[in-house]
């Protein structure tokens, strides 16, 4: 049974009220009345109170419970006594990363060291240990043995079986043994949460809680929840053929003629379609699949991709199975995925009394995620678009959550009326993705049985609805607000869904850009699209148009900044060379470019480690074999390739464009690629240098040098590109997704 998010009865320690801020010491505590935390918040960020943070979204949502809830704020790892700051929670710990994963936080997609981190005051490194959760976990058991320990964020829920870790360049175990955690929430954390704790509240073991959806845990190779329970190993599942299609389970099928029945028999009771379906969920609630264990993927690439592929594949809250994997002698133990929140429910969350500003213990330091983000605000949740480097799908879901819009009128009001050094401008009003506010599958029926990995590749499927008129509407109203000078969307657009809704993308275009709009078609050629599940270049060519035409019907001189993944699985070296070469027609000259960064338990991540699709069968011998770009020199190539343009990068060029035999592409005239003559002082140079480079437009078209000599409008503050879409990342949008904006799709 699913409970409403705050329907539960209040915790005693209600009476105390809200915290102006959760308490980060024994003093604070002090000063609210409190002799000890009942939830103590273990995380690797700096604390913000604000709902794009998740300790803060999670913290504030048990404190309306009647929670005495603490934070824990970037710990000294080094040994337990940081952990015992605030005593000993009356219920548990809960340890989170933060908004990102640690290891993509603190590295490069070339394993480099990053030398600052977004989530810390004055972006100072190193405030945080490699693989945080695992440490964190570990120095709560040691600092209170006996008192459970809860993990969640992105960190846990990328790592809830057994994964590739490209840092270590292996297959490493599920969190859950590693950390010596009781319990794993993953996905959307509210309202397993709330269950949990108030469970707990009651007095009952968190050993002996094994039912809510959205939890993982370690059990016996044998254990069942009941006698009834079936088990089916996943190789005997595997179907057959790519997961492009999806007809509609409930279309009636080609009549047939109707059997007679013998005289002198009963005639036979037909079953209705609602209670074939009925059988078929309640078959499925008590099901749970067997995947390869953990010994199994690591040392077998194609078991590998497979439990990937049957992984992704029970990702659907309406018809996903339990899944169960051995590690040695105990099974790590996954529900299926967490229900969605209402809109209510969403309102119920964002609604909540948070202090919009860091901690006051940071005093005047500067954190730039809280820079990024303190005068945007987060409209829904989830994303169907399936992009196989993004890790949306694995932690939000696939189905769209939204606020409604008189939460979101609040929440303008709150910032303008509240936050300081706001100007009147909205940096953002989007999500994971902008424009997928209100979208959802025309039939619940139809949304709870669909097992297709993306709602919009290869095409958008004729079940969703693609309306756009709330979102029209939200825009307008917003603008109308006193005290609003300008609203910006720089969250990730999804172009192919625009172009549907020519009204949008006027809105969009005449009032809600900045002057420049970044959007992500990812790559030019159907190869590398195929195996990010992308749209082809038709989309982007209809809403270029769109977009230029609608800016020049108010006079506006704005230009679209496409952005580039180099290196993901499935690319050659002939695909980057076309796409420089479709760069260099278009007159692009990139600055900002990400080379494919493989993060825990992403679709694509699984075809860079085991070279095979997992969109397709993978057993039998059939598996596709995917080009894979490992070594450092052809990563340098393919990131060269997008910025061909700078000299440093032509000796390498030069090189490859001969191995390829298209040294016609290398000459003094417009035809050719890059000149024939090396610049004096310019070139790759030793580790650490640095070189002069050629005068360059910093990440827009070279055309648009002009505009900025004219006065055209300045971009809107950007947001850094996201960990889970496969680039370096800084700054995420939401709390729970480790992706942001600024890119759009």
């Amino acid at each position: 049974m699913t409970h409403a998010l705050f329907s539960h009865r209040k915790h005693w320690a209600a009476r105390f009220g809200t915290a102006p801020f959760l308490p980060m010491s024994r003093a604070e505590m002090t000063k609210l009345g409190w002799d000890a935390c009942d939830i103590i918040l273990i995380t690797g960020d700096a604390y913000i109170d604000h709902p794009s943070f998740g300790m803060a979204l999670v913290g504030r949502s048990l404190e309306a419970q009647g929670y005495r809830v603490g934070i824990i704020s970037q710990p000294d790892w080094q040994s337990a006594d940081a952990f015992r700051a605030l005593g000993q929670p009356t219920l548990y710990f809960g340890v989170t990363a933060g908004n990102m994963d640690s290891m993509v936080n603190r590295y490069t997609s070339d394993r480099k060291v990053r030398s600052d981190d977004a989530y810390t005051a004055n972006a100072e490194p190193n405030k945080r240990p490699d693989r945080a959760v695992t440490v964190y976990a570990q120095r709560c058991r040691e600092a209170f043995p006996g008192t459970p320990v809860i993990i969640g964020s992105i960190e846990a829920s990328l790592r809830r079986i057994a994964h590739y870790d490209y840092w270590s360049d292996t297959v490493r175990r599920s969190v859950l043994p590693d950390s010596k955690a009781d319990l794993l929430i993953f996905g959307n954390a509210e309202r397993a949460l709330l269950d949990i704790t108030h469970r707990l509240a009651r007095g009952e073991m968190i050993g002996d809680i094994r039912d809510v959806r959205g939890t993982g845990f370690m059990v016996p190779r044998d254990w069942k929840p009941a006698d009834n329970w079936l088990e089916l190993l996943s190789t005997e599942l595997d179907t057959p053929g790519a997961i492009d299609t999806h007809a509609d389970p409930y279309a009636m099928s080609p009549s047939t003629p109707a059997a007679q029945t013998p005289e002198g028999t009963a005639p036979i009771r037909l079953v209705s379609k609602a209670e074939r379906l009925a059988a078929r969920q309640e078959m499925r609630a008590r099901t749970v699949i067997r995947l390869p264990d953990y010994d199994q993927v690591k040392n077998n690439p194609v078991l590998y991709a497979h439990a990937s592929r049957v992984f992704h594949l029970e990702s659907n809250p309406g018809n996903a199975r339990a899944l169960r994997q051995a590690h040695g002698e105990r099974d790590v133990w996954l529900n299926p995925p967490p229900i969605p929140l209402s809109t209510p429910e969403m309102d119920a969350v964002y609604d909540l009394p948070y202090a919009r500003a860091p901690h006051p213990s940071y005093g005047d330091a500067k954190i730039p995620a809280w820079e990024v983000i303190r005068f945007s605000i987060n409209i829904m949740r989830g994303c169907f678009g399936g992009c196989t480097f993004c890790s949306i799908t694995e932690h939000e879901g696939r189905i769209i959550q939204s606020r409604s819009e008189d939460s979101v009128m609040r929440e303008i009001e709150a910032i303008r009326d509240k936050t300081p050094g706001f100007t009147g401008i909205i940096s953002d009003l989007g999500g994971p993705t902008a424009n997928m506010y209100r979208m959802a599958c025309k039939s619940k029926q139809i949304e709870q049985s669909c097992r297709r990995l993306s709602c919009v590749f290869p095409d958008i499927c004729d079940n969703l609805k693609t309306d756009h008129t709330p979102l029209i509407h939200m825009y307008r109203r917003a603008r109308t607000i006193p005290g609003i000078k300008k609203i910006l969307v720089s969250s990730g657009l999804r172009y192919d869904l625009a172009v549907r809704s020519p009204e949008y993308v006027k809105e969009l275009v005449q009032h809600h850009v900045g002057g420049y709009l970044k959007i992500a078609p990812e790559h030019t050629e159907a190869g590398p699209l195929s195996k990010m599940m992308k749209p082809g270049m038709g989309a982007y060519d209809r809403f270029k148009e769109m977009f230029e035409a609608a800016s020049k019907a108010v006079g506006k001189k704005q230009y679209l900044i496409p952005y580039f993944i180099a290196a993901h699985p499935g690319t050659t070296d002939e695909d980057m060379l076309n796409l420089a070469l479709w760069l260099k027609k278009q007159d692009f000259r990139l600055d900002q470019v990400q080379t494919f960064l493989p993060t825990p338990m992403a679709l694509a991540t699984a075809m860079y480690h085991t070279e095979k699709n997992p969109l397709k069968k993978v057993l039998g011998g059939k598996a596709e074999t995917v080009p894979v770009v490992r070594q450092g020199r052809t990563r340098r190539l393919h990131k060269a390739f997008l910025r061909y343009h700078d000299p440093d990068n032509w000796p390498l060029l030069r090189e490859a464009l001969k191995e390829m035999g298209r040294e016609d592409l290398i000459g003094n005239s417009k035809k050719h690629l890059i000149p024939l003559h090396q610049p004096a002082g310019t070139g790759r140079q030793p580790e650490g240098t640095r070189t002069p480079r050629a005068e360059k437009i910093r990440g827009k078209p070279a055309s648009a040098k002009a505009a900025d000599k004219s006065g055209a409008a300045k971009p809107a503050p950007g947001k850094p590109a996201p960990a889970s879409r496969g680039r370096p990342p800084q700054v995420p949008k939401h709390p729970l997704s480790q992706r942001g904006g600024g890119k759009s799709r």
